[in-house]
């Protein structure tokens, strides 16, 4: 297919926010996209998603077992049952797609090969990248940074 991309990896890990859910890819990436289509919008509650694409003998599950919903007839998703995390999607007899946002080093598989179902893309995404920027610092009181403790499981395995 053409804008695949296939790199090798060596135990990638990621998982859900509250940390039930782990996974382990142990073998080629095949592609990273992002997909504008309708039912990814939805999943994610967001633009759309950003997706790698895995084959099923180099992903397993490490702790967990993810609920499920068949969000057409082609296409099952995977997501955290305890804390709502969406984990991956994946069509009958095809490749898992992993959301990157789940990867415990999201920067190592930026989606670099195309972009997918741009009839559905929402139009405000293509200026995103000329809003201004701003830290957190910029916005929060030290106060509220020295408060601010995250209770997401950490990006690593535990």
């Amino acid at each position: 297919m053409p804008g695949k991309i296939e790199s090798e990896v060596e135990n990638i890990h990621g998982g859900c926010q509250c940390g039930m859910l782990r996974y382990e890819i142990s073998g080629p990436i095949l592609d990273a996209v992002v997909c504008h289509c309708r039912m990814c919008q939805k999943a994610f509650g967001n633009f759309g998603a950003v997706l790698v694409g895995v084959a099923p003998q180099h992903f397993r599950w490490t702790r967990g077992t993810p609920g499920t919903f068949r969000s057409s007839s082609i296409v099952t998703r995977g997501f955290c049952r305890d804390c709502g995390t969406p984990m991956l999607m994946q069509e009958d007899n095809s490749e898992i797609e992993v959301a990157a946002g789940t990867l415990d080093n999201p920067n190592a598989i930026p989606p670099l090969s195309r972009q997918s179902a741009v009839e559905s893309r929402v139009t405000w995404f293509t200026h995103m990248h000329s809003l201004p920027e701003e830290r957190m610092a910029d916005y929060r009181s030290p106060e509220d940074l020295t408060r601010l403790r995250s209770f997401q499981h950490p990006d690593h395995e535990t």
